[in-house]
C-alpha cells in the first residue's frame, strides 16, 4: 500500500510540475492531505484527454444468521464462486424444529375445535341415545293414548269412574309432554355452535397456520444461501464457532456491485454525467477497457478551511464512481487510470 501510495504521489508531483503547480503540492502534504487530492491533481496536465487516477471499490454483501446459532456446516471458502441460491452455511436448528413441531400441533388442535364446532355439539352415538329414548316415550305415548279411549267409553256407559279417566288423561298428557322434550333434545343436539363462536375458531385456526408458517421460514433460514452470484471475499467463522444474531459469516461480492472510484478537480464536474464511458487501464489489463459513471458527488472532499480564493479553488474535488462494462477485469483494490472519452456524454 506505501509503494502505491508513494507510486501515485510520484505521478502527481509530474503532473503538477507541468502544469507549474510543484509548490501547492508541498502545501497539501504539509497539511495532510490524503489520497483523494493526489487523484484529482493527477488530471492536470497538457494536451490529450484528461486521465485521473483511482481505484477499485465494491459494495460487499455480508451475509449472516437472522438468528444466534453454532455454525455446523460451511460449504465455502475465499476465493470461491458462487451461483445464486448455491448453500453457504448452516447454523444448528433444534430450537427452530421444536417451534415447528409446536407450531404444527397447535394448528391441528385449533382445527379439530373449528370441526367440532361446525358438526353436532354431540357425538353420534348421543344422538343415538336420544333417538331411542325417543322411539320409548312414542310408545308410552300410544299406550297411554289407548288407555284413555277406553276409560273415556267405559265413563261414558257408566262402567268407570270420574278418577280413572281423569288418571288416564293425565298419563297420555305426561307421556306427550316428554316426547317434545326428548324430540327437543335431539334438535339441539344436531346443531352446530353459535357462528361467532365458529367465526372465533376459524379465526384461532388462520392464526395457528401464520405460527406454524413463521416457524418454518425461521428454520428453513437456518440454512443460508447466495442472495447473488459472486466470489466469497472473506470468512469470518468456522465450524463449530458461536455466531451472534446478524453477524456475517462470509462476505460475498456480486460482479455488478464492483465500481471504480476516483476524484477530478471541481473545474471538471461540467465535463461529466451520469451514463458517461470513460477508459480504465490498469496494469497487466487488457486493453480498450470501459465503465460508465454511475454517481457524482454532490459534496467536495479534501476542502480548505472557511474561504475560496482563486487559488483554493483549484484543491476542491469531487468523488466520482463509474460501473465497469466487464466487472471480471478488476480486482478491489486495484490502482486504475481513468481517461475521459471525447463526445462520450450521454
Amino acid at each position: 500500500m506505501r509503494d502505491s501510495l508513494t507510486a501515485l504521489l510520484s505521478a502527481a508531483r509530474k503532473r503538477l510540475a507541468v502544469c507549474g503547480m510543484a509548490l501547492r503540492l508541498g502545501v497539501f502534504l504539509g497539511l495532510g492531505v490524503s489520497l483523494g487530492v493526489a487523484f484529482s491533481l493527477a488530471g492536470c496536465q497538457q494536451g490529450g484527454p484528461p486521465s485521473f487516477q483511482g481505484y477499485v471499490e465494491a459494495d460487499l454483501l455480508f451475509i449472516g444468521p437472522d438468528e444466534a446459532g453454532r455454525l455446523v456446516t460451511l460449504s465455502v471458502d475465499e476465493g470461491v464462486s458462487v451461483a445464486k441460491d448455491a448453500p453457504l452455511f448452516a447454523v444448528d436448528d433444534p430450537l427452530q424444529v421444536a417451534a415447528r413441531d409446536q407450531a404444527k400441533a397447535s394448528l391441528l388442535e385449533a382445527r379439530a375445535r373449528l370441526a367440532r364446532l361446525i358438526e353436532a355439539q354431540q357425538r353420534p352415538e348421543e344422538i343415538a341415545i336420544l333417538n331411542a329414548a325417543e322411539a320409548r316415550v312414542r310408545a308410552a305415548l300410544q299406550l297411554a293414548q289407548s288407555d284413555l279411549d277406553r276409560q273415556q267409553k267405559l265413563f261414558a256407559s257408566g262402567n268407570a269412574s270420574r278418577a280413572a279417566l281423569d288418571n288416564a288423561t293425565a298419563l297420555r298428557d305426561q307421556n306427550a309432554a316428554q316426547l317434545l322434550e326428548t324430540q327437543r333434545q335431539i334438535n339441539v343436539a344436531e346443531l352446530g355452535a353459535r357462528d361467532e363462536d365458529i367465526e372465533a375458531a376459524r379465526h384461532a385456526v388462520s392464526a395457528a397456520e401464520a405460527a406454524l408458517a413463521g416457524a418454518e421460514e425461521r428454520l428453513t433460514r437456518r440454512q443460508v444461501k447466495a442472495p447473488a452470484a459472486g466470489s466469497i471475499q472473506q470468512v469470518y467463522y468456522r465450524v463449530g464457532e458461536m455466531v451472534p444474531a446478524g453477524r456475517p459469516v462470509v462476505a460475498l461480492l456480486p460482479p455488478p456491485n464492483l465500481k471504480i472510484r476516483f476524484f477530478v478537480p471541481q473545474a471538471m464536474l461540467p465535463r461529466l454525467d451520469v451514463g458517461q464511458t470513460i477508459s480504465v487501464s490498469c496494469d497487466g489489463c487488457a486493453d480498450n477497457l470501459g465503465a460508465q459513471i454511475s454517481f457524482l458527488s454532490r459534496q467536495a472532499e479534501y476542502t480548505p478551511p472557511v474561504i475560496y480564493s482563486q487559488e483554493e479553488r483549484t484543491k476542491l474535488v469531487f468523488m466520482v464512481e463509474a460501473k465497469p462494462s466487464d466487472p471480471t477485469k478488476f480486482r478491489v483494490g486495484q490502482p486504475v487510470t481513468v481517461t475521459l472519452r471525447e463526445g462520450a456524454r450521454p
